[in-house]
C-alpha cells in the first residue's frame, strides 16, 4: 500500500526511492508488526480477562499446568493483525504471492478461530469436530495448492529440490499439489502441537519465518540464487516483508507469552501461523529445508503419531505423556528448562537449513 504511494511520490521527491529496497521494507514490516504487538497486547489481555475467555486445562494433563486455568487465550488473532497490517502496509500488493499467504493465513486463522470460539466462549469441550477442522484445513491447503501450480510459469516452480545437491530436481508435474497441500496442512498441525508450553511454539515460528525470509530474499533474486545454486523463483523476494512481519508479530506476542505467560495464541494462531509457514516453504521451493528448521515442529508431530500406534496396536505407551514436551515435564523437567531447550535446538537446526544452501 505505502509501496505504491511511495512510487508515486518518487517523481516528485527522489528520496522516496529508498522504499523500493525490499531490505528496508523487510526491516519496516518487523518494526510495524512488533510495534502492533507491544502496543495492542495489555489491551487484548484485559478485554479476554472481562469477557472470561480463559484457557481450559486438560485433567490428565501435568499437574504445574493447572494453575494455568483461566489464563487469556485466542491471543494469536493479536498475531493476525499485526502480520496482515503490517503486509499489507510494507508489501508490493500487486504481488500474487503474498496475497496467497495472507489468504492460507486468514483462512487458517478462521479455522483455528471457531474452535476456539467453540472451546472457552461456548464452553463445547470438543470445540470444532475434526472432521470439520480437517475439511476446512484441507479446502485452504488444496485452493492454495492448486492456485499455486496453475499460476507457476517456470518448470522450477513445481519442482522438488534436494539439499546438498545442486543438481538433483524432480519434477513433480500434479503431484506438486498433493506434496504443497500435505506441506500446508502438515505444518499448520505440527504448530498447533508444539503450542503447549509458554512461548515453546511461537519462538521457533519467529526463527524458522525468519530463515525463510531469508531464502525467500535469496530465491527472488536472479544473481544470488545462481550464485547459491539454488532455484530462482521470480517474485518471491517480496515474501521478505510477510516473514518480516511475522517475526515482529511474534517477538511482540512473546513479551506477554513468555513464561509465565499472560496469554496464549491459541488455535487460532498455531494454524495460521504453520500454515504461513508452510505455504512460503513450497512457494520458495525449499520444503526439506524447511522441515530441517522446523525440526522441533516435526518431533512433537511424530511422538503423537507413535503414541497413538504404540497405544493402539499394543496396548502400550512409549511416552510418559504425547506431545513430547509433556514427557520431559513429567521426567521433571521445569517447564522453563523444556522451553529453552527446544529453543536452542531449534537456533541450531536453523542454521543447519541455511548452511544447506552453500553447502552443494
Amino acid at each position: 500500500m505505502l509501496l505504491l504511494f511511495a512510487e508515486y511520490m518518487t517523481q516528485y521527491i527522489g528520496a522516496f526511492q529508498v522504499f523500493q529496497y525490499l531490505t528496508l521494507r523487510g526491516v519496516l514490516g518487523v518494526m510495524t508488526a512488533m510495534a502492533m504487538s507491544l502496543l495492542l497486547g495489555p489491551y487484548m489481555i484485559r478485554r479476554l480477562n472481562y469477557h472470561q475467555i480463559g484457557q481450559s486445562i486438560r485433567e490428565d494433563g501435568p499437574e504445574s499446568h493447572f494453575s494455568k486455568s483461566g489464563t487469556p487465550t485466542m491471543g494469536g488473532a493479536l498475531i493476525l493483525v499485526a502480520i496482515v497490517l503490517s503486509t499489507l502496509l510494507w508489501s508490493d500488493l500487486r504481488n500474487p504471492y503474498i496475497w496467497t499467504v495472507l489468504g492460507v493465513t486468514i483462512v487458517f486463522g478462521a479455522v483455528g478461530w471457531v474452535d476456539d470460539y467453540r472451546k472457552v466462549v461456548k464452553k463445547d469441550s470438543v470445540g470444532l469436530p475434526a472432521r470439520w477442522k480437517y475439511f476446512w484445513q484441507s479446502i485452504g491447503g488444496f485452493g492454495a495448492a492448486i492456485f499455486l501450480y496453475s499460476m507457476a510459469s517456470t518448470p522450477v516452480e513445481t519442482q522438488l529440490f534436494i539439499p546438498f545437491f545442486k543438481d538433483i530436481a524432480w519434477n513433480l508435474g500434479p503431484f506438486y499439489i498433493i506434496l504443497t497441500y500435505f506441506v500446508i496442512v502438515g505444518a499448520s498441525n505440527a504448530v498447533n502441537l508444539t503450542d503447549g508450553l509458554d512461548g515453546l511454539a511461537i519462538m521457533p515460528t519467529v526463527m524458522v519465518g525468519s530463515a525463510l525470509g531469508v531464502i525467500t530474499y535469496l530465491t527472488g533474486n536472479v544473481f544470488f540464487s545462481d550464485y547459491l545454486l539454488i532455484p530462482y523463483v521470480a517474485g518471491s523476494g517480496e515474501l521478505v516483508v510477510f516473514c518480516g512481519a511475522l517475526a515482529g508479530a511474534g517477538l511482540g506476542f512473546l513479551w506477554f507469552n513468555t513464561y509465565p505467560a499472560q496469554i496464549f495464541m491459541g488455535d487460532v494462531g498455531a494454524l495460521s501461523l504453520g500454515a504461513a509457514l508452510g505455504t512460503v516453504a513450497v512457494i520458495s521451493r525449499h520444503e526439506i529445508v524447511f522441515f530441517i528448521m522446523g525440526g522441533i515442529f516435526v518431533m512433537e508431530t511424530v511422538s503423537v503419531i507413535l503414541q497413538v500406534a504404540s497405544f493402539k496396536l499394543t496396548g502400550k505407551r512409549i511416552f510418559r505423556m504425547a506431545p513430547i514436551h509433556h514427557h520431559f515435564e513429567l521426567k521433571g523437567w521445569p517447564e522453563p528448562r523444556v522451553i529453552v531447550r527446544f529453543w536452542i535446538i531449534t537456533v541450531m537446526l536453523v542454521l543447519f537449513g541455511l548452511a544447506t544452501l552453500k553447502l552443494r
